[in-house]
């Protein structure tokens, strides 16, 4: 387990983060990719969509531009200030503080789950997995984009010490042990990165 995927050193760390997260995050994870995901996503203007480890909200925002119905939920307080500053008057919007392991809705309660720059923080991301499929509707989609494991082997033992990098192989596990069906994943990055992240996509079974 990396050192990031520790509950309450995660917490820590975004109290301090939080105050440049949206002057760095572009460099990794930008408009152009969180958007072309959000097309993929596909989902409609009524749909009932979760953002699990919203952060400052920067997929959140994206979100509500393709339905009226969104919730973002994250584990530090400091992330969610942020995202209250940007959305907290939009009333297509609700935030909770909470623990992506043990979600606060009802099962089957949403068309569709997004997270994204989440997942690598999860102590135990086949139980997080397990819970983003309860909370979402039987045919309804989730999307999960986290940060591809390096190339070389001394790059990947440096990240792993951080936090969870993980291929499309790894995706595979994890959501099969969460029990979904017909995953795809996909690499995309910056210009100067093209294959930073992975991103998995699956159907909850009917």
């Amino acid at each position: 387990m990396g050192f990031l995927e520790d509950k309450a050193r995660a917490r820590l760390f975004y109290k301090y983060l939080s105050r440049i997260y949206d002057r760095i995050n572009p460099y990794v994870w930008t408009e152009t990719m969180r958007d072309d995901a959000i097309d993929r996503f596909d989902v409609d203007d009524d749909d009932r969509v979760l953002d699990v480890g919203c952060g400052t909200g920067f997929a959140t925002q994206a979100l509500v531009e393709r339905t009226d119905d969104v919730y973002g939920l994250d584990q530090s307080p400091h992330q969610l200030e942020r995202a209250l500053a940007k959305l907290g008057d939009d009333d297509r919007v609700e935030f909770h503080l909470g623990d992506a392991e043990r979600l606060p809705y009802e099962t089957d309660s949403f068309d569709a789950v997004w997270s994204s720059g989440s997942i690598e923080y999860w102590p135990e991301p086949v139980r997080t997995l397990r819970e983003m499929r309860r909370v979402c509707k039987p045919g309804g989609t989730v999307l999960v984009v986290g940060p591809n494991e390096p190339k070389s082997r001394i790059g990947k033992a440096l990240a792993d010490a951080i936090m969870l990098f993980y291929g499309a192989a790894e995706a595979d596990r994890m959501f099969e042990a969460a029990g979904y069906e017909s995953v795809e994943h996909w690499t995309d990055g910056p210009s100067h990165k093209p294959d930073v992240a992975v991103i998995s996509m699956a159907q909850v079974p009917e």
